[in-house]
């Protein structure tokens, strides 16, 4: 491997193209594939399984764009770390990266891969040690790329967001075109707060990865435009392909056998073009986890690079590769404890507590835009958030239900969440001193 140096930043090299293609290959997983079961067993009306999805991307869209403005006010990279430092200072950003790094964003790595290697299995029978070699090679192979070139990881992307939406479409325009609607049926839920609470929360991790975009920010060419444009094209297409993917299994399917099903994509293809159908949907659920991993390799290492420049990680993650212009050792590092988490299958016990700690520090970073507002009002903003303070606190207020709602409905995997949290104040503390002394 070839020296690495300190000499350079991180090139600018990042346009709105790119920009677009981190948010949809990032955001659109194998989730709008099978959550609908879960939407469907919590809503009986598809009316209002439509209206949620709407909702929870709207949401969604409020939360990157208070990034958005954040990013702008401060366009380097690292994402909620720099958010969080600006915001609260070194001790909060620190916990975010402690909590990603070691849970959060690598677990989700972890968990997609073996994912890949499952789904993969559907075309190509695998045995156990197979599946686990296949997904040590999806993120070795996508972090070779990462390291390399930043460019290669995002066409990468570009390529995996196209080629997942086509698949969509191909499904999309066979459910209104080439299959016969199903009879219409009841599904009989009662309906409760409780079920829209379950709805929301599941719709809303369909939409999780509109974050990686800021992690970025410091090589987005023209960032005060791009970051923006960027978040609401890259969640307006996502949204448009949840509603339109949601309209085409209610078309094919019964809420009833929508509900029924845990593979609600693969059943609803198969209804509409029969076997071919399965087939197609697998392909595109491969290429759906290979963007989502390919997004967060790309991107959350950004946000180690950001805390070891600051002295708060281990200072090898803050150099810049000389030839290629990466964050390599952070993006090795990352990919390594990842691959570790999919190797052992620690990813999950992680991902539920990862989850929890994830969304208390998406409020907190939404949040500091309302507190950098105060404390620097003369700050350049080249962007501002629209509607605020409306906006804002809406989602700030999603996500503390989130969070609350999480401790009363699954007490165990939050209070592992704030422990995972709570293990880094230690660390913190003695890092400091390290770098003081």
């Amino acid at each position: 491997m070839p020296s690495l140096s300190l000499k350079t930043d991180l090139p600018r090299e990042l346009g709105l193209q790119y920009a677009v293609g981190i948010v949809v290959g990032t955001v659109i997983g194998s989730g709008i594939f099978l959550v609908p079961n879960l939407v469907a067993r919590n809503l009986s009306s598809p009316l209002l399984i439509l209206a949620m999805w709407v909702f929870a991307g709207v949401l969604s869209l409020f939360g990157a764009l208070a990034y958005a403005e954040l990013g702008a006010m401060m366009p380097a990279t690292g994402g909620s770390y720099v958010y969080l430092r600006a915001a609260y200072g070194p001790l909060l950003a620190f916990l975010c990266g402690w909590t990603f790094f070691f849970a959060a964003l690598s677990s989700a790595v972890g968990w997609l891969a073996i994912a890949f290697a499952n789904y993969l299995g559907y075309l190509v029978p695998l045995s156990p040690g197979r599946g686990k070699a296949v997904a040590l090679a999806l993120i070795a192979g996508i972090a070779f790329l990462n390291y390399r070139r930043t460019t290669a990881g995002a066409a990468v992307q570009n390529t995996c967001a196209f080629l997942k939406v086509a698949g969509l479409a191909v499904l999309i325009f066979g459910a209104f075109f080439l299959a016969r609607p199903a009879p219409p049926s009841h599904a009989g839920v009662p309906f409760g707060i409780s079920h829209l609470d379950i709805a929301m929360i599941a719709c809303l991790l369909s939409y999780d990865g509109w974050t990686a975009l800021s992690s970025v920010a410091g090589e987005v060419r023209q960032p005060h435009r791009n970051l923006t444009l960027g978040s609401v094209i890259g969640l307006g297409i996502v949204m448009v392909v949840y509603v339109l993917a949601n309209a085409a299994y209610l078309r094919v399917l019964s809420v009833a056998e929508i509900a029924a099903t845990d593979r609600v994509g693969a059943l609803a293809a198969e209804r509409i073009l029969g076997p071919a159908g399965g087939v197609l949907v697998t392909v595109t659920i491969l290429f759906s986890i290979a963007g989502s991993v390919n997004g967060w390799i790309m991107t959350a290492p950004r946000i180690y690079f950001a805390q070891a420049r600051d002295g708060l990680f281990f200072r090898r993650l803050g150099e810049v590769h000389p030839r290629y212009g990466t964050p390599a050792v952070s993006i090795a590092l990352f990919s390594a404890w990842s691959a570790i988490l999919a190797l052992t299958g620690t990813y999950e016990s992680l991902a539920s507590c990862a989850m929890f700690a994830t969304w208390i520090f998406y409020g907190l970073t939404a949040a500091g835009v309302m507190i950098l507002r105060r404390r620097l009002p003369d700050r350049p903003r080249p962007y501002k958030m629209p509607g605020y303070p409306v906006t804002l606190v809406l989602f700030i207020a999603v996500a503390a239900a989130f969070v609350i709602g999480t401790c009363i409905a699954t007490p165990g995997p939050a209070l592992a969440g704030t422990g995972l949290i709570a293990t880094g104040i230690p660390v913190f503390f003695l890092w400091n001193r390290a770098l003081k002394s």
